[in-house]
């Protein structure tokens, strides 16, 4: 029997203990494992930082939520993200990485992975065509973002998969925006799946993890090697925290779409507002693409401010629901200024973002409340 997405959240990875009937996987909060013998491994368990019950719960629900065939959970998106790069590229390889990427993405492949020589350049990936121009004969992998943080751009996933895959590359998306509820890019075509678990998967601002999924066993185990001689594993609290938040991810997402389609609007109609990106717009130009792909649009919402920099500043401070703060995807609503916060490591380059541009996480409050917020931050 096929298990509806809200059913796997609950269950996959997590059947009840053998040993108490407890609903709810343990925290294994232990560092070495007692072994039948030498070589006896019990249930495969030796040092926790190679494998840990409760990290093995939620890998296996990750890779449920996306239909893959392996998940990993790293410390961090980025954790997760670097043992990618370690695991795919060798020196003289190229990327094609995204024109509005992600800053720590950026910074990864700018300050980290160039200087042991790996090359990269950007496209915009809402153009397959775009992403077909950018391809060299040693590009390995395509990066997308969709949607993208934080101008929300929404990439094409099949076709761009078609383009990669033609080209000898592997596609990789970062669905951390979207959510495997939302989305899930394994099925239209791509090779490797990365999630922030920071943010809507953990749902509660209270853990920070990431993860990557994958459609194919050999690529999994490469993975996994990497992941255990570089260490940077999740730690079984983190696990535990995660695998929690993801129970809800199915309506918690249901409410932070209502509601960021709600504040989407709201902006689009104020006067003080120059430009929203929300692909659940009609005008936003990935509406048709993210209808498509997509079970909704998101919690996620961007915008520019007429005045510029300062007003968009302000904008922040004057806010009092939203909570000015980085990151994304709690229960509770966020907004923060990009250009000085999270994507203050692209100035200067070619992703640096615009200096009037606010980014909201909209959260599962009130409509109502959230709607008279930013009217009064809007002024």
């Amino acid at each position: 029997m096929t298990e509806s997405f809200e059913t796997l959240a609950i269950h996959a990875g997590q059947e009840a203990d053998p040993a108490t009937g407890a609903v709810v996987p343990p925290i294994y909060q232990v560092s070495t494992y007692k072994q039948d013998g030498v070589g006896g491994l019990r249930g495969g368990y030796e040092y926790s930082r190679s494998a840990n019950p409760t990290r093995t719960a939620l890998e296996e629900n990750l890779a449920a939520l996306e239909g893959g065939r392996r998940g990993l959970a790293f410390a961090s998106g980025l954790a997760a993200e670097d043992c990618l790069l370690r695991t795919a590229l060798v020196p003289g390889d190229h990327v094609v990485i995204p024109d509005d990427a992600y800053g720590g993405t950026f910074r990864l492949f700018a300050k980290v992975a160039e200087r042991w020589g790996v090359e990269w350049s950007v496209a915009d990936t809402s153009d397959p065509a775009a992403v077909g121009a950018a391809l060299r004969d040693r590009t390995k992998l395509v990066w997308v973002e969709t949607p993208s943080n934080p101008l929300l751009g929404i990439t094409d996933i099949a076709a761009v998969a078609r383009i990669a895959h033609g080209a000898g590359a592997r596609l990789v998306v970062d669905n951390t925006f979207a959510s495997p509820y939302l989305q899930q890019p394994l099925a239209l075509g791509a090779d490797v799946v990365v999630h922030s678990t920071t943010k809507y998967m953990g749902g509660h601002s209270d853990v920070v993890g990431g993860a990557l999924v994958v459609g194919d066993p050999e690529l999994g185990e490469e993975l996994a090697f990497h992941q255990n001689s570089m260490g940077a594993v999740a730690g079984p609290f983190d696990a535990w925290l995660v695998l929690r938040g993801v129970k809800t991810l199915a309506v918690r997402m249901d409410r932070h779409c209502a509601n960021a389609s709600r504040v989407a609007q709201l902006l689009e109609a104020h006067s003080q507002v120059t430009e929203v990106f929300y692909p659940g717009l009609a005008g936003h130009p990935g509406h048709e693409v993210a209808a498509k792909q997509m079970r909704a649009f998101g919690g996620m919402v961007s915008f520019r401010v007429a005045g510029g920099e300062d007003a968009a500043v302000a904008v922040c401070d004057r806010a009092r629901l939203f909570t000015l703060g980085e990151s994304l995807g709690g229960v509770e609503s966020l907004i923060e200024h990009p250009g000085r916060m999270t994507h203050a490591s692209a100035a200067g380059s070619a992703l640096e973002v615009p200096d009037d541009l606010v980014r909201l996480s909209v959260g599962i409050e009130s409509q109502e409340d959230l709607l008279a917020d930013l009217t009064q931050a809007l002024g």
